[in-house]
């Protein structure tokens, strides 16, 4: 997989003086059928998140309140998304190596995936990360 692949995806917004709505439906709005949900909340100030690849699951991630940054590293190239809007996210392809970090005050992160959870399924050491796709440190 390349940084190219990591792409931050507009979801619909239908906007109404009484509040806006999005909504994501499978394999439409986003490349993968959801799995899993699960969310990241009340991570303390200068605490990072992430710090791993997956083998075959794809994620979504999507700021719901607050903000946060996604450092992708692809073996050759690193590339940081700021995530701040609750009506795009960030689709991450599998062998991606993420890293999460700079979450404001209240940051909510809804993370959408294809599989549902295996532990067999992350690259949690990076250089066994780094060997597997024959990359390099950036």
């Amino acid at each position: 997989m390349t940084l190219e692949q990591c792409k931050i995806i507009d979801l619909p917004k239908i906007a109404d003086p009484r509040g806006n709505l999005t909504f994501i439906e499978n394999n439409r709005h986003i490349p993968f059928e959801i799995r899993r949900v699960f969310y990241l909340y009340d991570v303390p100030g200068g605490a990072d998140r992430g710090g791993h690849a997956l083998k075959k699951c794809h994620q979504f991630l999507i700021a719901m309140s607050g903000s946060f940054d996604v450092i992708t590293y692809d073996g050759k190239n690193t590339q940081r998304f700021h995530l701040n809007r609750s009506y795009y996210g960030l689709h991450l392809p599998p062998m991606i190596w993420r890293e999460m970090d700079n979450f404001s005050s209240g940051s909510v992160c809804l993370a959408l995936a294809s599989e549902s959870y295996s532990e067999s399924d992350y690259f949690r050491n990076y250089n066994d990360y780094l060997m597997a796709i024959g990359g390099s440190a950036p």
